[in-house]
C-alpha cells in the first residue's frame, strides 16, 4: 500500500513505464508488482492504442488473462474494433483511472508503447480546436473520391511537421490535421500543448507528480525480439484470429483492423492472403520500423531515467536500481 499523503499534498504519484515494441515492459510490470518480492501494490494503465480492442489479443501482445488476475490492467478490450479511440479519449479514460487506483491505496502505473498517448497524458492535450462537422464530412468525401495520396500531398504543403508525424495510412489524424488547417488557417502542430514546456511538471497536470522510466535495447536486441514474437505471434493462431474477426463483419478499413499484425494481412481487394510466410515477415518487417519511430519518440522525453534491458531477458537480470528508482518515487 502506498503511504497516505492526502493530509500535506494532493499530488498523485503516477509511474510510466515505456519502451518500443517487444522491449519487455510487461514482464518488467509482473517483477516489480506482482507476488511476495513486489515493490508497491499497483494497478496498470494501458497505454497501447490498440490494445483497447476488444477481440484482437494474440497481434496487440495483450497480458494474459492470468497476469491480468494478479496485476489488474485498465483500458484493455474498452472498445469495438470499429470505433476510433482517440488521444483526447485515452487522455480522459487515463485521468479517472488513475485517480480511481489512487483512492484505492495502490500506485497508478502507466505503461505501453504509444508514445502520442504518453506524452499527452504527461503534458496535457493539445489546445486545438474542436471538430468541424462540415470540413470534416468534406474531407471524407475528398478522400473517398481521391484518395489518401492527395490528401497526404495537400498536408505536407500546409503542415510539413504534421505529415512528418502521421503515417499515410492514418487517415483519423491525416483528416483531423486537414480539418484544423481549413478551420483556422493554422497548422494543427503550431497548437501549443498544455504544459508545453516539456517537462512531465505541466502546469495543466497539477494533481500528478510523474516518474518517467523508459526501456532501452540496442537495435540488434530488439530487432531479434520483435523477429521472435512475431513468429510467437502466428504460432498462437494469430491468423485464425485474423479470420474469425474478418468472419464478425470486419474490414481493414476498420481502426482497429489498421493496427500492425492485423493490416498485413489483407490483399487489395479486403480478402485475406493465403501466403502466411509473407504475411509474418510483413508484420516482423513494419513492427521494427514502427520500433524505430518509437525509439525517435521516446527520445524527445524529458526526465527519463533510462534502463538498460540488453541483458534483462528474465526478472532476474532486470537493472536493481529500477527497484530503488520506484521506491524512492513512492517513499516522496
Amino acid at each position: 500500500m502506498i503511504p497516505d499523503r492526502t493530509k500535506d499534498t494532493p499530488l498523485i504519484p503516477v509511474v510510466l513505464l515505456f519502451g518500443p515494441t517487444a522491449s519487455g515492459k510487461t514482464d518488467i510490470l509482473e517483477h516489480l508488482f506482482t507476488g511476495s518480492h513486489a515493490i508497491a501494490e499497483a494497478e496498470i494503465v494501458s497505454a497501447d492504442s490498440m490494445q483497447v480492442y476488444r477481440g484482437m489479443d494474440i497481434g496487440t501482445a495483450k497480458p494474459g488473462a492470468e497476469l491480468r488476475s494478479r496485476l489488474p490492467h485498465h483500458l484493455i478490450d474498452i472498445c469495438d474494433i470499429k470505433e476510433q479511440f482517440t488521444v483526447g479519449d485515452f487522455v480522459r479514460h487515463a485521468d479517472q483511472a488513475c485517480l480511481d487506483i489512487y483512492s484505492w491505496g495502490k500506485l497508478p502505473v502507466v505503461s505501453g508503447g504509444t508514445g502520442f498517448y504518453l506524452k499527452n497524458f504527461v503534458l496535457g492535450l493539445p489546445e486545438a480546436p474542436p471538430s468541424d462537422a462540415d470540413i470534416r464530412s468534406a474531407l471524407k468525401a475528398e478522400l473517398e473520391n481521391n484518395g489518401a495520396a492527395a490528401l497526404v500531398e495537400e498536408l505536407q504543403r500546409v503542415d510539413p511537421v504534421s505529415a512528418g508525424r502521421i503515417h499515410p495510412n492514418d487517415t483519423y489524424r491525416l483528416l483531423r490535421a486537414l480539418e484544423v488547417y481549413r478551420l483556422t488557417g493554422k497548422p494543427l502542430s503550431s497548437f501549443s500543448v498544455s504544459g508545453s514546456s516539456g517537462h512531465p511538471t505541466g502546469g495543466d497536470r497539477p494533481r500528478y507528480r510523474f516518474l518517467l522510466i523508459g526501456i532501452q535495447r540496442n537495435r540488434e536486441n530488439l530487432y531479434q525480439r520483435i523477429n521472435q514474437r512475431t513468429h510467437e505471434m502466428f504460432l498462437r493462431g494469430l491468423s485464425d484470429e485474423v479470420a474469425g474477426l474478418v468472419a464478425q463483419g470486419y474490414t481493414r478499413t476498420d481502426p482497429g483492423m489498421r493496427a500492425i499484425g492485423y493490416q498485413e494481412f489483407f490483399l487489395e481487394d479486403g480478402t485475406l492472403c493465403s501466403n502466411l510466410a509473407l504475411v509474418e515477415e510483413l508484420v516482423a518487417q513494419n513492427s521494427r520500423r514502427y520500433a524505430k519511430r518509437q525509439i525517435t519518440f521516446f527520445s524527445a522525453l524529458q526526465d527519463v531515467h533510462w534502463i538498460g534491458a540488453d541483458n534483462a531477458d528474465t526478472s532476474d537480470e532486470l537493472p536493481a536500481h529500477i527497484e530503488t528508482l520506484v521506491k524512492e518515487f513512492i517513499l516522496q
